[in-house]
C-alpha cells in the first residue's frame, strides 16, 4: 500500500507528509503512546552511592558543629559533653585542659574544611555529568535538549515581554532583505572564477539515499515536520522515490520550504524578563534538514560548537 502511495507522490512534500501518516499509523497500530508535549530528558534519577555517602558525611559533620559551638557557648548537658568526647577520641586533647577553647575552634575550622572540600567534590561531578548528558544527548536528539534549556522550573519575577515585539524584533534582523554594497572586489572573483571548469553534473542513486539514511540517527530532532529518521530506515521503499525527487530538486535548484524552515528557541537569562532584546541568553537555531544528503560535516559542526560552548563557560 505504501508503495502505490509513494509512487503518486508528486514532490518531496507529498512524500514526507505520506510517510508521516504512515509512521502515525503504525503507531497507532501497535499500540505506542504520541506525546505532543515532548518528552523528557529520559536520564535517571538514581543517586550514585558514593555521593549519598559524602552528603551523609556532611550532615553528620555539621550536627558535630552544631554540639560543638554549643559546648564552646557554655551548654554542658551531658549529650553535649558526650558528644564532644567523641569528636576527640583518640587523641590527647581532654575537656579539662586549659587550652580547650582553641582545640574546639581548630576541630570547628577542620571540620567546615572538610564540608568545603565534599561539596566541591559533589559539584565538580554535577558540572561534569551535565556537561556530559548534554553533549551526548546533543547528538543523538536535539530537541529534547532544547526542551530541557527552557528549565520550566525557573520563574521570572517581572512580566513576560510581548511575543509581537519579541517576534518583530528578530524578523528585523533576520527576515528583512538587505541590500549589500558590492565593491570593485566581486568583478575581480568574477573573472578570476571565469577559467573554473564547472562540476560535473551530480546523480544521486537509491543507493545513495540508503547509504546516508542508514547513518543518520535515529532520534535526531525532525524539525517541523516531525518525521525521525528512524522511519526512514524503516520504510525500505523510501530510497527509490526520495532519490528520484532529490534529483528533481538538485536540477530545478530549488528547494521546498519544508527544508529551508528553522526552528528558534529563546531562553531567558535570567529572572527579569521585560526586555526581548537584552534578555536572551541562548538563541539556538535548529534548521530543519532532513534531507538525509551530505550531513556529515554539519554534525561535526554541530558537536564541535556545542562542545566549544560549554568549554568556554
Amino acid at each position: 500500500m505504501l508503495v502505490t502511495y509513494l509512487e503518486a507522490s508528486r514532490d518531496l512534500c507529498d512524500t514526507d507528509s505520506i510517510l508521516f501518516g504512515t509512521a502515525l499509523a503504525v503507531c497507532r497500530i501497535i499500540g505506542a503512546k504520541l506525546s505532543t508535549a515532548g518528552r523528557t530528558t529520559g536520564q535517571s534519577s538514581a543517586i550514585p552511592a558514593w555521593r549519598t555517602r559524602i552528603k551523609e558525611r556532611i550532615a553528620k559533620a555539621r550536627a558535630l558543629i552544631g554540639r560543638l559551638i554549643c559546648f564552646r557557648s557554655g551548654n554542658t548537658r551531658p549529650r553535649i559533653v558526650r558528644t564532644v568526647r567523641m569528636a576527640f577520641a583518640g587523641t590527647s586533647v581532654s575537656l579539662s585542659q586549659p587550652d580547650i577553647m582553641q582545640k574546639l575552634t581548630e576541630r570547628i575550622d577542620d571540620l567546615k574544611q572538610r564540608i568545603a572540600a565534599w561539596g566541591k567534590r559533589i559539584r565538580r561531578y554535577t558540572e561534569r555529568s551535565t556537561r556530559f548528558n548534554q553533549n551526548r544527548l546533543f547528538q543523538s536528539d536535539q530537541k529534547r535538549l532544547y526542551k530541557s534549556l527552557e528549565r520550566p522550573m525557573v520563574s521570572g519575577t517581572g512580566p513576560v515581554p510581548n511575543r509581537a515585539d519579541t517576534v518583530a524584533f528578530w524578523r528585523s534582523l533576520w527576515s528583512e532583505p538587505v541590500n549589500h554594497n558590492e565593491g570593485p572586489w566581486t568583478e575581480v572573483v568574477v573573472s578570476q572564477c571565469a577559467g573554473i571548469t564547472p562540476m560535473d553534473p551530480v546523480t544521486i542513486t537509491p543507493d545513495d539515499v540508503a547509504e546516508a539514511v542508514r547513518r543518520a540517527p535515529n532520534w535526531k530532532s525532525p524539525g517541523l515536520d516531525g518525521l525521525h529518521h528512524y522511519w526512514l530506515k524503516g520504510f525500505v521503499v523510501c530510497p527509490i522515490v526520495l532519490a528520484r525527487q532529490f534529483q528533481e530538486v538538485l536540477n530545478q535548484k530549488s528547494l521546498p520550504s519544508l527544508f529551508t524552515t528553522g526552528i528558534t528557541h529563546l531562553v531567558p537569562k535570567g529572572q527579569a524578563l521585560t526586555s526581548a532584546k537584552l534578555n536572551i541568553a541562548k538563541i539556538e537555531i535548529a534548521v530543519q534538514d532532513d534531507n538525509p544528503l551530505g550531513k556529515d560535516k554539519q554534525n561535526k559542526y554541530n558537536k564541535l560548537k556545542w562542545e566549544q560552548r560549554f568549554e568556554n563557560k
